[in-house]
């Protein structure tokens, strides 16, 4: 499956720079061809906050501080985070009480952090390291494909 939609994703990004708009598609992308998601969106670097930017789910979180939750801690660490149990970590922001799993990727080009991926899925233990590995490899396509770097002047 993953093969299959790290084509489609190339096939999709690659005839447009923009990062809003590939992120767009992007969290679409996901939302639909992965099972078991009830959430897939983007939260963006602004100060010491991470803004919530294009998704695909439910009306979520919009402001999270850097180091809170489960996008915050990501950010902060920049890595990416696999939680199986959303209920046993410690500080979880809960925008959508059906979320019972989580994986949280950093966004970072040039060994600068732009934002998180955030996904969510209503099964618990729901993402393998195979989902860890390959979808850390989306996300460079995605970060490959698109003018990340203008996202900073979008926002000041």
């Amino acid at each position: 499956m993953y093969i299959d939609l790290k084509k489609e994703c190339r096939e999709l990004l690659s005839d447009e720079r923009d990062f809003i708009a590939n992120c767009s598609n992007f969290a679409s992308l996901i939302y639909l061809r992965i099972k078991s998601l009830n959430w897939v969106g983007f939260y963006f670097i602004i100060g010491d906050e991470l803004l919530l930017g294009p998704f695909q789910g439910k009306p979520a979180c919009i402001r999270i501080k850097m180091g809170n939750g489960v996008c915050g801690i990501s950010a902060k660490n920049r890595k990416t985070i696999v939680v199986p149990n959303v209920h046993e970590f410690p500080g979880h922001i809960a925008c959508d009480s059906a979320s019972n799993s989580e994986i949280v990727i950093p966004l970072i080009k040039d060994n600068h952090l732009y934002g998180v991926l955030d996904i969510d899925s209503p099964a618990f233990d729901r993402f393998s390291k195979k989902d860890k590995d390959e979808l850390e490899d989306l996300v460079k396509i995605l970060v490959d494909c698109s003018d990340i770097e203008k996202i900073i002047s979008y926002y000041q």
